[in-house]
């Protein structure tokens, strides 16, 4: 007794999917307009698992990212005209 299983019949494509699939490469991603006009760097913060979830729920809260929280917090104490 065989164990193999026969494969289905190849359902009916799209040809413009097809073409999509068969070309040489992938499309170009598409620039987020924001990062592309800012330059950022990379920054790394260790805090408290307690501390990172009250941050993620007032940002939830706020319906904005954390980063975007967290930019804003910085700016305000750390303005880009203090010397």
């Amino acid at each position: 007794m065989s164990r193999r299983m026969p494969f289905g019949q190849r359902p009916s494509a799209d040809p413009s999917l097809e073409a999509w699939v068969r070309q040489d490469k992938p499309p170009a991603p598409v620039p987020d307009p924001v990062k592309a006009d800012i330059y950022t760097a990379r920054m790394t913060l260790d805090v408290t698992p307690e501390m990172r979830a009250r941050i993620k729920v007032a940002a939830f809260k706020q319906g904005r990212t954390v980063t975007d929280l967290l930019r804003e917090l910085l700016e305000q104490h750390f303005p880009e005209d203090a010397s």
